[in-house]
């Protein structure tokens, strides 16, 4: 009778925890908003959030209009395609440095392994922009964002 009561008792501990475990991690997810897009910081944070949703019609309007920009078609057609997996990455955006109409955003993009002993390891990028109109473009973003092949001159044979 001793050990139902000690064995009724454990079992009760382990789903008091796994209920608060469960409530906490359904309170505590994180809330990803949208901010700002009057600095550098803002448009590229809301440039990848875009992405991560799956908005690429916001994500494109934040790319500039510069020779060679690509079609939306192109754009959707890239994350779509695989050519662009922003799913296996998570972005820290950092500070700016601002030189007249050109800004670079320092990002850190963070990659996991694929087992469950090994940690993450970051990566320094750089996201580029442009002022047009009085507005923040991007230019440039790291690989798992944007395909390299974006403002490029098309091979010609």
């Amino acid at each position: 009778m001793k050990q139902d009561k000690f064995l009724t008792g454990i079992l009760v501990g382990i789903g008091v925890l796994i209920v608060l475990a469960l409530a906490l991690f359904f309170t505590r997810q994180e809330k990803r908003d949208y901010i700002s897009d009057s600095t550098p910081e803002g448009v590229a944070h809301n440039y990848v959030l875009a992405v991560l949703n799956k908005d690429y019609q916001k994500a494109y309007d934040y790319l500039a209009d510069l020779e060679h920009k690509p079609t939306y078609g192109e754009f959707r057609r890239a994350f779509f395609n695989g050519m662009i997996n922003p799913d296996n990455a998570g972005v820290d955006v950092g500070a700016s440095t601002i030189n007249e109409d050109e800004a670079v955003v320092e990002l850190t993009l963070y990659y996991s392994y694929n087992d469950p002993f090994s940690s993450r390891y970051g990566s320094a990028e750089r996201a580029l922009l442009v002022k047009q109109n009085g507005a923040w473009k991007l230019s440039s973003m790291p690989y798992n964002f944007w395909d390299y092949s974006w403002y490029q001159e098309p091979y010609k044979p």
